[in-house]
């Protein structure tokens, strides 16, 4: 993933710069990825929305910029928004899939011809961490992507993929739930992307382990139910996140979004 914004949780501000998005994304492909999305707005937990003219300054020079080289390098280009105008600007200058984290662009992506990924979110981010709920978080985020999934297909879109997304408007609960039962998801038949790279409950899950408070899951148990506890800092989250893409990837992901490219493509390539 790149992100050409000032305020992502991760790397926010380091890829603002053309020469630097291009430098990095060229880092990523000699690292291994095999696609690379770009961002122009943050949606971690309370990020305000960004004005629409922001986001196209943002995303369409640094898609412009690498877009003859992940074609050179047989990488895929996905435009990481949810607005119609800074999708079609994208795919104008490059992008050949839209990763849409409101799920509701696929009459855009069939309209341009380009692939498009439909993840789910509780709400926006302003206010999805507020205090979600589910009476069955796997079933009701199952029930959302198959159903947008096939409208999707149903419009002409030839390639989708779903995202169930975790961290949007999930409390760890429930995204341990959604990792522990990918393989209902995975078994739909729709390709999966999971994203867990460096995200809070990664931190959390790696705070409860430094202090000796992670217990085995209880027969019969899908999980077990994290306590309330600081995370460790999002810099030292590189353990949490190569455990949970390796487990996704086990259990059927066909992408992980990741930030740690080289370190996660030598876990793939040791489970092939």
């Amino acid at each position: 993933m790149l992100n050409a914004t000032p305020d992502s949780f991760s790397d926010g501000g380091l890829h603002l710069d053309v020469d630097a998005a291009r430098a990095r994304v060229r880092q990523m492909v000699a690292e291994g990825a095999n696609w690379v999305d770009v961002g122009g707005e943050s949606t971690r937990p309370g990020a305000a929305p960004v004005p629409v003219d922001e986001e196209l300054r943002r995303v369409v020079p640094v898609v412009e910029a690498v877009a003859e080289d992940c074609r050179s390098a047989g990488v895929g280009l996905s435009v990481d928004t949810r607005r119609e105008q800074v999708a079609r600007a994208a795919v104008a200058v490059g992008a050949t899939v839209v990763n849409d984290v409101s799920a509701s662009l696929w009459p855009v992506a069939a309209d341009l011809g380009v692939g498009w990924v439909a993840m789910h979110m509780a709400g926006d981010p302003r206010t999805m961490q507020d205090d979600p709920r589910y009476d069955d978080v796997v079933d009701q985020v199952r029930h959302f992507l198959g159903g947008r999934a096939a409208q999707a297909r149903a419009a002409g879109v030839a390639q989708v993929w779903v995202d169930p997304g975790i961290g949007f408007g999930k409390t760890t609960r429930h995204n341990l739930e959604l990792l522990a039962r990918l393989d209902l998801l995975v078994g739909d038949g729709t390709p999966v992307l999971v994203g867990t790279s460096r995200k809070r409950f990664t931190g959390e899950l790696l705070a409860r382990s430094d202090a000796g408070e992670l217990r085995p899951v209880p027969e019969g148990a899908a999980v077990a139910t994290p306590g309330e506890i600081e995370p460790v800092p999002t810099t030292d989250r590189r353990v949490g996140s190569l455990t949970t893409a390796v487990w996704a990837m086990i259990h059927g992901a066909r992408i992980v979004r990741v930030h740690d490219v080289q370190a996660t493509v030598r876990a793939a390539r040791a489970l092939a």
